[in-house]
């Protein structure tokens, strides 16, 4: 009876011990989110003629030195209507005001679908890169951005989940209809990207994808590029969400060639 009694204990003792740890784990995404938070930007266009005068195309977050912005290069316009004074801009909160700034194109990485935008005038907070070697199937991330633009006011949104999987940009098709002009490009130069469980809208199109825990960026959230090729032949999205590795960003970053 006393063995009985002893075993019970010691799981009482083991449930509550794990229990404890828990909640600790998790306060540590508010606290992370909270200190990113500053970094997020919208990607945009303003002209001074135009209502609604500032159009919303995608998220995107600040990095290095605090005057460059990560975001899709497919989130970026393919020209600007300069006899209007259309210019490119990133939206954000403040000293709890909406505030904008001008920015300029800078590098365009478009195999791997990425973009670097340099701020005219100002700095931002910057986050800080992770490495994607260490990234794991099953790890906690999250991801912060506009899921909805700007409908809903310059608040950003979290998602948070776990990688699903660390899979190939592109994969055969079964038949040869299926393939695209699109698709041969990718299946030459294949790579990895993260298959992650939680959803993204199109407005995150450019969100870092972060570690839940440090906060390390190790991915950017694409909605369309990779659909492109991995999906192609579903008639419907399947509503999976997409990353970038953070790898093909520090690699366009140490090119430096641009500036």
């Amino acid at each position: 009876m006393k063995i009985i009694n002893f075993y019970i204990l010691f799981a009482w003792l083991l449930g509550s011990f794990w229990v404890s740890l828990a909640p600790a784990k998790d306060l540590q995404l508010p606290d992370t989110i909270e200190k990113l938070k500053p970094s997020i930007v919208a990607v945009g266009t303003y002209m001074p003629t135009r209502s609604p005068r500032a159009l919303f195309r995608g998220t995107g977050f600040v990095v290095d030195d605090g005057s460059l912005i990560i975001t899709n290069a497919h989130v970026l316009p393919e020209k600007l209507n300069h006899e209007k004074l259309e210019k490119l801009a990133v939206f954000f909160r403040k000293d709890k005001q909406s505030k904008m700034a001008v920015v300029k194109k800078v590098a365009v990485d478009i195999q791997h679908d990425i973009a670097i935008l340099k701020l005219i005038k100002g700095r931002l907070p910057s986050l800080t890169l992770g490495d994607p070697e260490q990234v794991r199937e099953g790890q906690s991330v999250a991801f912060t951005g506009y899921p909805i633009g700007m409908i809903l006011g310059l608040y950003p949104v979290t998602h948070r989940g776990i990688v699903s999987a660390i899979t190939p940009m592109a994969i055969p098709m079964l038949k040869a209809r299926q393939l695209n002009a699109k698709l041969m490009r990718r299946l030459r130069q294949p790579y990895d990207v993260f298959q992650l469980d939680a959803t993204a809208y199109p407005g995150n199109s450019g969100s870092p994808l972060y570690d839940a825990e440090n906060g390390r960026v190790i991915g950017v959230i694409n909605k369309v590029f990779i659909k492109e090729s991995k999906e192609a032949v579903l008639s419907n999205p399947s509503g999976i969400t997409y990353a970038i590795p953070i790898q093909y960003v520090k690699k366009l970053l140490l090119e430096k060639a641009w500036q």
